[in-house]
């Protein structure tokens, strides 16, 4: 079923079912505002004026919320969207989940303090205790929990500033493609760093392997290299103080790890002495398919950086690691919103409901059915070069199929930023939110809620292969054509 722009309807032709709370997802529908038209416009040119030129997710998204439940957000101009960027990952129950919205009342209401740095509370035990149930458990036998500042690019320096003082050493290994965040040392570890002084190794994928073979050989050509890297007395790299890495690569494309070369890693660093860190800031929670995405390989790191869904939709973040890490002196590391208690109140609720309904293994099914259905989708379009992911975490790389390659050339299409920038535009003109990653931003983004119904995996599919064919039949027609379904999105950057 194919949803199109005139699918918007007055509230008052929706269903008796829709009035009662129980919308039809597949129609998005348009709700009177007085004056919407104009607050709507009055508030983006507001924002276009005052705030700053880094701004990226209200450039692709011209779209102003004013009230969200689950899957769906209402703009201010009276249309409804369903949101599958989920605040770049950190909705695991969708907007407003009751549960969540219960237990921030709760200490509302309680008369409990708000703020109290590092000090004990109810508040606290409770999450804390939530939290460890969650962990892998040769982890949580022995786990020590620090809260840092709120977001995840602090849990990934205070992670690097563990390991440094653990071990004594300054170095950090990381990998092609990563995202870790927005500081200072977060993005020297990341793909895009400039000032490089870390140590970069390949990370491994089937469609752009960077050995050109993909598969089981190139993941173990990628842990090769990193075992060269490491006993090479001339490469360079002196013995780090850890290595980093994402279960599931995001920003840098929708690219799950190989479990096999999880595991190598694993193995290779335990041999060196070398704390492994598992940035699992957008892939836990349930988000991959497991409640961590390194569970899927059996393997347990040394460290775990958290964030995102672990706050309930609040900022909260956190270093899990193995105890006898746990070398830093008191005020080593601190922040004065590490104890935020409506966080901590809605991160507890958020991972009793994602653990007591089964919501991970949810994300397995549902995901493996969406990607099935997607990975037509391929064999029906041109531009789509191939769809990956592993639970509700999944990318589709849109490419140019009539780019001009050097005689001989093999291999998969150039990446199409244009084309995923289309299919974005084309998306949110059918109510239907997503996001762009991948080295060129060529990749478009799913991350539903947890909470996605079959009945609305089915209308996210619907509109969004309703817009990749839209685009597809604008490539058809000419590089030109697409430019003006949609011009190219000129300032988007990664993460959240």
């Amino acid at each position: 079923m194919a949803v199109t722009e005139s699918a918007v309807a007055p509230v008052g032709s929706e269903s008796e079912g829709a009035r009662a709370g129980h919308e039809d997802e597949r129609a998005p529908a348009r709700r009177e505002y007085e004056g919407a038209p104009s607050a709507h416009e009055g508030i983006l040119r507001r924002q276009a004026a005052r705030e700053s030129a880094a701004r990226t997710y209200a450039r692709a998204l011209p779209i102003v919320p004013v009230r969200a439940r689950g899957l769906t957000i209402e703009g201010a101009d009276g249309r409804r969207y369903l949101d599958c960027l989920s605040g770049a990952g950190t909705l695991a129950l969708g907007h407003n989940h009751p549960v969540v919205l219960e237990a921030i009342r709760k200490v509302l209401d309680s008369g409990a303090p708000l703020h109290v740095l590092d000090l004990a509370t109810p508040v606290k035990d409770a999450f804390t205790t939530e939290l460890f149930r969650t962990l892998p458990p040769g982890l949580a036998d022995r786990a020590r929990v620090q809260f840092c500042g709120p977001a995840g690019t602090d849990a990934v320096e205070a992670a690097f500033k563990l390991v440094r003082a653990a071990t004594g050493r300054t170095g950090m290994l990381a990998f092609t493609g990563a995202y870790h965040g927005m500081t200072a040392g977060a993005l020297e570890a990341s793909g895009g760093a400039g000032d490089v002084r870390v140590a970069r190794l390949p990370y491994p994928q089937d469609y752009r392997c960077p050995f050109g073979i993909g598969g089981e050989r190139g993941a173990e050509l990628a842990a090769r290299w990193t075992e060269s890297v490491l006993d090479d007395v001339k490469s360079g790299v002196p013995s780090p103080a850890g290595m980093i890495l994402e279960p599931v690569q995001g920003e840098g494309g929708v690219i799950p790890a190989p479990d096999t070369w999880l595991r190598r890693m694993r193995e290779i660093t335990a041999a060196r002495s070398i704390p492994l860190i598992a940035d699992e800031v957008q892939t836990g929670v349930g988000r991959t398919g497991r409640f961590w995405a390194v569970e899927h390989s059996g393997v347990v790191p040394d460290v775990m950086v958290l964030s995102k869904a672990i706050g309930g939709s609040l900022p909260l973040a956190v270093v899990v690691y193995r105890d006898d890490l746990d070398v830093w002196q008191p005020g080593a590391h601190a922040g004065t919103f590490r104890g935020n208690q409506l966080a901590m109140a809605a991160g507890t609720a958020t991972l009793a409901y994602v653990r007591q309904n089964g919501l991970a293994e949810r994300a397995a099914t549902l995901g493996a059915r969406m990607l099935a259905h997607l990975h037509r989708l391929t064999e029906e379009f041109a531009c789509v070069g191939d769809v990956r992911g592993r639970g509700l975490m999944i990318g589709i790389e849109m490419v140019n199929p009539e780019a001009t390659r050097p005689p001989g050339a093999t291999g998969p299409h150039p990446p199409a930023p244009s084309i995923a920038t289309a299919v974005q535009r084309e998306c949110l003109r059918r109510g239907l939110i997503v996001e762009l990653g991948g080295r060129h931003a060529g990749v478009v983004r799913l991350l539903p809620p947890l909470t996605l119904t079959d009945e609305q995996a089915d209308a996210v599919l619907d509109r969004l292969t309703d817009a990749i064919a839209s685009v597809a039949a604008a490539a058809a027609r000419g590089p030109g054509a697409v430019r003006h379904e949609a011009a190219v999105n000129p300032g988007r950057a990664p993460g959240g």
